[in-house]
């Protein structure tokens, strides 16, 4: 039998631990990162979120090992990927997505990476001085002129569609215009959470915006239950005050006498009375001559 060295046993035995002791695991991407930026992303997760890298053979059998505890988590193996990463916490897929989406951060390119969107600059002032410089923007397909002793692009341009590889001298010259088109971040392949599995075109979301859906659906149904006289806790409180309103109004049409209604009835009666007085001012008293003026 080939002898295990003993570190890859504890190695096994942390990974196994970290995905059975978490509510939610998944499975991220983290290569391409600089240790800096990895670093200061580390940072930013700590006490909320722990990621665990290590190699791909190790964290397979770590998830092997959980299947007993968690059921289904072996679904994970199929996004174990690349230079592969455990993230193991507590909070929930969605709130994981969007706090691994706010450690994003850009970087300039280099030449080579292929772009991940459209990479354009916008029409307008550059930082440069007129000279050479014009020659050189227009070199790699930037408009660009001399403009009022200015240089300036003239309008806006697409220098690399998505998908493609980006051009060395094109990287160049984006990073001296500050435009840094890289997106370095950690990517999440999948998290499993309860027997379910979650992908990141699932956990891509608008929270706000799915929170205002929530909210608009929440008042429509609430409107429908107030305009069907659907009585439960949310709706018997209008739905009183309602009828009571429905009960006044109909009380006072009607001339019906009570404590609440009286003043309103003397008030609606009194402006009947004042209107009824306008029309014929040569019949009234001086006395309500002055209350019609």
């Amino acid at each position: 039998m080939a002898h295990v060295a003993k570190w890859k046993h504890d190695e096994l035995e942390e990974l196994t631990k970290l995905i059975t002791e978490n509510k939610v695991v998944g499975i991220a991407q983290i290569g391409g990162i600089p240790a800096p930026q990895m670093q200061k992303m580390r940072s930013n997760l700590r006490g909320n979120v722990t990621i665990r890298s290590s190699k791909n053979s190790l964290i397979y059998l770590a998830i092997s090992n959980a299947e007993g505890k968690n059921k289904g988590i072996s679904e994970l193996k199929d996004y174990v990927d690349g230079q592969a990463a455990i993230i193991a916490t507590q909070m929930n897929p969605f709130k994981l997505f969007g706090q691994l989406r706010q450690t994003r951060t850009t970087a300039p390119a280099k030449g080579g990476e292929i772009a991940s969107i459209d990479i354009e600059v916008k029409a307008g002032d550059t930082p440069f001085k007129p000279g050479p410089i014009v020659g050189e923007l227009q070199k790699v397909g930037i408009p660009a002129q001399i403009k009022e002793g200015k240089v300036v692009i003239k309008s806006d341009k697409v220098l690399v569609n998505k998908g493609d590889k980006i051009p060395r001298d094109v990287a160049q010259m984006l990073t001296r215009l500050e435009i840094f088109p890289i997106k370095l971040g950690i990517t999440l392949n999948a998290v499993f959470e309860d027997g379910n599995l979650f992908k990141p075109d699932v956990l891509d979301i608008d929270i706000d915006q799915f929170r205002l859906k929530i909210h608009q659906a929440s008042f429509n149904a609430l409107t429908l239950a107030l305009e069907t006289a659907w009585v439960n806790k949310q709706t018997v409180t209008p739905l009183i005050t309602k009828a009571h309103q429905a009960a006044f109004g109909l009380a006072v049409e009607l001339g019906i006498i009570n404590k609440e209604t009286v003043k309103h009835i003397i008030a609606k009666t009194h402006r009947a009375m004042l209107a009824l007085a306008s029309k014929s001012k040569d019949a009234v008293d001086d006395d309500l001559k002055k209350m019609l003026t």
